[in-house]
């Protein structure tokens, strides 16, 4: 969270402090980034961060079981370079800037400030991948008390949109929402599976978006079912900062 702040609040500063920790790993790429790790999980520096996260693995955080980032670089490339992330982070800023109100806590906490004319969007970790500890979060989310909410915010006729379980190819991954919570689920097709590639299997990989009764109502019909996923957040940043 503070990197976002930081990102939206100072966007030059952000984008400084990156492009001379980029620069700084030229010639030692692989020592510089366990340097810059262990330098994060002393301090927690949001341009640490940003760092680890445009070198590391597949951009995947990932946690030891003492709470620090243990995720390994990809050492086959260098990370996006100062005046590509520049830009990122400066489209970022305008577009979220006077328009976002940042905060840390609990979810809970945030959803009892929901109003019927808001619309809420969620992302919590996905059940089903996160019955154990999982590595990519501090904490899971019990799908029993998780429902809970849901159906509060049903009660209170609350729109909202839940990214929330997924399959590979033929094989889902958790429970299926309680059928009371009355959702829409949408399935979105996010492309062929790199783990299944490897492994010389064809699967790709799905995952559900579920839309609540109150925002079903709002817009009408929903005519698709079945969506492809494609990046979009690049033209609606540059529509907005023009």
């Amino acid at each position: 969270m503070h990197l976002w702040m930081e990102i939206i609040d100072k966007p030059e500063k952000m984008a400084a402090a990156y492009g001379e920790l980029w620069r700084a790993q030229l010639g030692r790429e692989r020592e510089y980034y366990d340097i810059v790790r262990k330098r994060f999980n002393e301090t927690f520096k949001p341009q640490y961060l940003l760092y680890l996260l445009a070198r590391c693995v597949k951009a995947s955080v990932r946690y030891n079981s003492e709470g620090a980032f243990n995720q390994s670089p990809d050492n086959r490339r260098r990370g996006t370079t100062p005046e590509t992330m520049r830009w990122h982070i400066s489209a970022a800023s305008k577009l979220l800037r006077g328009r976002t109100k940042l905060t840390i806590g609990d979810y809970t906490q945030v959803l009892r400030i929901a109003r019927p004319n808001d619309i809420v969007y969620m992302d919590p970790p996905y059940q089903g991948v996160c019955a154990n500890r999982d590595p990519r979060y501090i904490e899971g989310l019990g799908l029993d008390a998780f429902a809970i909410q849901l159906r509060a915010l049903n009660e209170r006729r609350i729109s909202y949109i839940l990214s929330y379980d997924g399959r590979l190819g033929e094989r889902s991954y958790g429970k299926p929402l309680p059928k009371d919570l009355s959702l829409l689920r949408i399935e979105v097709d996010t492309g062929r599976s790199s783990q299944a590639t490897l492994l010389g299997r064809n699967s790709r990989t799905y995952e559900s978006i579920y839309l609540s009764p109150a925002l079903v109502d709002r817009i009408g019909s929903v005519s698709k079912r079945h969506l492809t996923i494609a990046p979009k957040q690049e033209s609606l940043w540059a529509q907005d900062g023009a």
